[in-house]
């Protein structure tokens, strides 16, 4: 018999049985609803999180920190220690950063803010090279052509430390810091805009002064190293090399695009943990499947003695029961994959309104959003499976009834 035949008699069968087949199928559709929901979630997760966090981090910028996190290092970095790290292939640049030993006081007129951090940087590199997206993103103003050692530019939240009132300064303005306990002019030269404090970069909190200036009030060592490599790739064995300049624990190196790599594997492990979960609905339907497909070989017991009596064999009748199973696969799948999408979106809408922003008198971090994102490959990989399951689990009923013999079948009442 033709395999288009036995599917039309097998499709003919499951519309006689409606409810049965119905339920039978409901359970599919659960079970790639499950799955559905949880990959288009999960897969949305993942990137969100991937998202934020290059936001956050340059994957090109490593940075090299004095001593170690579980053991005592060097405290600062000579100029002779900065100018190895510069000879180290596979980079473009390594600037120095030279920070104030604590958080600083500004003032203008009767204004005053607090500044985590008061950076001393080399603003050409910075911007033309280091970081040329984010050190060129002002609010007001921008660097100026000619640096002087006065000049300041300040980080957003220097600036706005309180949305409700006017802007802490503007370019042009002369602002006072105490630095060292004494009390310097600088001339404002911009303000940056908002860039958060998902990343070790984040500078909203910040202000910087000329590297130059910098070095005068705090000495000649440097704090931290910003390393600019040539291509992300280049990261673990540039911070390699690094390492190697220096004793071991004397310095630490992140580098950010190994730490992304690493959360981008756990974050695809705990999605493959949640579909194994999501699977097991599937794997009930199957069992559901087998009974329902075994108390459906009792009843057509004559039929299947008829079809043998008339010649059919017993590979036309095992087919047969598997095509049965095959195609409520295929329908629950196919009919599970938009509901799962649709219900992922539903998910997404639940977890966003229990997610609330971390607010303090510091950070602030912005509400989390996942947007599902809907993947033909696990679509795909959704209605094989459920299509696998069914025929697995209709194989037992199926062997049942293909073994019949068809005296017998034909004097069962």
């Amino acid at each position: 018999m033709r395999l288009k035949r036995i599917f039309s008699m097998a499709w003919g069968n499951m519309k006689l049985r409606k409810l049965r087949t119905f339920l039978t199928t409901l359970g599919v559709v659960i079970g790639i609803t499950a799955i559905i929901a949880l990959a288009s979630l999960g897969e949305g997760f993942r990137v969100s999180i991937r998202e934020q966090l290059e936001q956050g981090f340059e994957l090109d910028v490593l940075t090299v920190i004095p001593g170690s996190f579980f053991v005592g290092g060097i405290e600062k970095f000579t100029d002779t220690e900065v100018a190895k790290v510069r000879e180290v292939s596979n980079i473009s640049v390594a600037t120095p950063i030279t920070r104030a030993p604590r958080s600083v006081e500004l003032y203008n007129e009767d204004k005053n803010v607090t500044a985590l951090v008061a950076a001393g940087v080399n603003f050409t590199e910075f911007a033309e090279e280091v970081f040329p997206d984010r050190f060129r993103r002002f609010e007001e103003g921008g660097i100026p052509e000619q640096i002087k050692n006065n000049t300041v530019i300040l980080g957003y939240k220097v600036n706005h430390l309180n949305e409700t009132e006017s802007a802490f300064a503007h370019p042009n303005d002369n602002v006072t810091m105490t630095l060292t306990l004494k009390n310097y002019t600088f001339n404002v030269a911009g303000t940056l805009e908002k860039t958060g404090t998902a990343g070790f970069t984040s500078w909203d909190y910040w202000v910087f002064i000329p590297l130059d200036t910098a070095r005068k009030i705090y000495g000649n060592l440097t704090d931290l190293i910003f390393v600019k490599v040539r291509d992300p790739e280049f990261s673990e064995s540039v911070a390699e090399e690094i390492e190697n300049l220096f004793s071991p624990y004397r310095i630490t190196v992140f580098v950010p695009f190994s730490f992304i790599q690493q959360v981008n594997s756990i974050l695809n492990m705990v999605q493959i943990f949640l579909m194994s979960i999501a699977s097991i609905a599937l794997l009930v339907a199957g069992i559901g499947i087998m009974n329902i497909m075994t108390v459906s070989v009792m009843e057509r017991t004559r039929e299947i003695g008829i079809l043998k009596a008339v010649g059919a064999k017993s590979r036309t009748v095992l087919t047969m029961f598997l095509a049965e199973a095959a195609l409520i696969g295929l329908v629950g799948s196919l009919i599970g994959v938009p509901i799962g999408y649709g219900l992922s979106h539903v998910l997404s809408y639940a977890l966003s309104s229990f997610i609330s922003p971390q607010q303090n008198s510091v950070f602030q971090v912005e509400r989390a959003t996942i947007v599902p994102i809907f993947s033909w490959q696990w679509a795909i990989i959704a209605v094989v499976f459920g299509i696998a399951i069914c025929i697995l689990f209709g194989l037992y009923p199926a062997r049942k009834a293909a073994k019949l013999d068809p005296v017998e079948a034909l004097r069962y009442e």
